[in-house]
């Protein structure tokens, strides 16, 4: 049986399910319940500073968009970090550590960057028995207007040197979640890394809205009358997440750089996707305060069966393998080319795959062969695009096979070669050289 304990900077934990900071780690007895139900580690909600607590809305805090069988694809969230004191928090984490010692307990911390702050904040979490901290640089709304949050988050100098602080004045580990409201990930990361960080997290939510009501007027979540952007997560922003943790893993400067991958998890097999771009644990939000804390049974028993399947013992048997098959487009292979092929028993004639290549692609799917309804694809006009594969409601009626090598393309009349080239090195490349990736 697959082992899917893990090590990650030197923080163990029984398996990588951990809860993102958000409400549902907001106190000892949703954390406490949340271990009970199996998951592995706990961020807990950001703390603030000593003194009166940050006041959040006392009305609606979400928004949400769903897809067409009311399956929710994403939450728009406008709340803050903790609104308890952090007395409270202190203690309920001291005391939540003492009962789970075998699981994760990280810290998220969000403070004034002034260096005065962040000192006298950080032996007061170590008092607790936390195993870690995690910076919170990604928040999008109502703490960046305060100069905190993603106001730190999108400047790489203002990260390495509160990153830096935290490793003169602490002794735990320091996980730097990354906001991903940035034009380039990479600038943060590196400025976390340069600032000493044992890890990165990311992403964090996207400022958003996510619609607006046409009888009022207001974007929603409406707060009498009025709305405001808030942080953009679920399932929907797990295509951002999983590019920005990409690019960390294959920078130069970053590459190396532990990642906890937090965006739209809601399934073991997301998490496997993050996984094999090189994240030692998965932070969760969204599905579990959509299905609930024992969500986490499902993804420990699909991930464990997974790699009993696959053969992988252990997570590190995996972690990063699709790493090196992330490129750039210029280094794609131009002479490996395909065509759609339609199953006729599968097929249900719809004819989406007709009418998306039709009307938006390449017109190369009939709809009557012979005056009868028939749906096939004519290689002389196929491009091997996809479309169809993606429209067809029916999984696997449509697939792409590659053409061998030595046959002709129909479409260019070029015989397929078996050799790797790429557009660096195509003739209509006007900067093109000789060099392959």
């Amino acid at each position: 049986m697959a082992d899917l304990s893990t090590n990650f900077i030197g923080i163990k934990s029984p398996n990588p399910f951990w809860l993102a900071s958000a409400p549902p780690t907001d106190k000892a007895y949703n954390v406490e319940r949340a271990y009970e139900a199996g998951w592995g580690g706990v961020v807990w909600k950001t703390l603030g500073e000593a003194g009166p607590p940050v006041v959040n809305v006392n009305g609606p805090r979400y928004g949400a968009i769903w897809g067409p069988d009311r399956r929710l694809l994403g939450l728009n969230n406008i709340e803050l970090i903790t609104d308890r004191d952090l007395e409270t928090n202190l203690r309920e984490m001291t005391e939540v550590k003492k009962r789970w010692p075998d699981r994760a307990l990280i810290a998220s911390i969000m403070v004034p960057c002034e260096e005065k702050s962040w000192r006298d904040i950080l032996p007061r979490i170590e008092d607790t028995g936390a195993d870690g901290i995690e910076l919170n640089f990604g928040c999008p709304h109502g703490m960046s207007e305060r100069g905190m949050g993603a106001a730190v988050g999108q400047v790489p100098e203002y990260i390495q040197m509160v990153t830096e602080w935290c490793k003169q004045y602490g002794k735990l580990p320091v996980i730097v979640k990354l906001t991903p409201n940035i034009t380039d990930i990479r600038y943060p990361a590196r400025a976390a890394n340069k600032g000493g960080a044992d890890a990165v997290s990311l992403i964090n939510t996207i400022s958003s809205i996510v619609s607006v009501d046409l009888d009022s007027f207001s974007p929603n979540p409406s707060i009498d009358g009025r709305g405001s952007h808030g942080g953009y997560c679920g399932p929907a922003v797990k295509p951002i997440a999983l590019n920005m943790v990409a690019e960390i893993a294959r920078d130069a400067e970053t590459r190396g750089l532990p990642i906890s991958g937090i965006g739209g998890v809601n399934t073991w097999r997301d998490a496997a996707e993050f996984i094999a771009l090189g994240c030692g644990t998965v932070q969760v939000c969204t599905a579990a305060m959509t299905y609930g804390f024992k969500i986490v049974q499902e993804m420990i028993e699909g991930l464990s069966n997974y790699m009993d399947e696959k053969g992988f013992e252990t997570i590190e048997d995996f972690r990063g393998m699709a790493v090196p098959n992330v490129t750039d487009w210029q280094y794609l292979n131009l002479n490996y080319i395909t065509k759609a092929k339609i199953d006729q028993d599968l097929c249900i004639k719809c004819g989406r795959c007709h009418i998306a290549c039709e009307d938006t692609s390449h017109q190369a799917i009939t709809s009557l062969v012979d005056g009868v309804r028939h749906f096939e694809v004519m290689d002389d006009e196929c491009v091997g695009c996809n479309l169809c594969v993606n429209v067809c409601p029916v999984e696997n009626c449509i697939s792409m096979v590659p053409m061998a090598t030595g046959e002709t393309d129909p479409r260019t009349g070029k015989t397929v070669q078996s050799d790797y080239a790429n557009w660096t090195m195509h003739p209509n490349n006007p900067m093109a050289t000789e060099a392959a990736e």
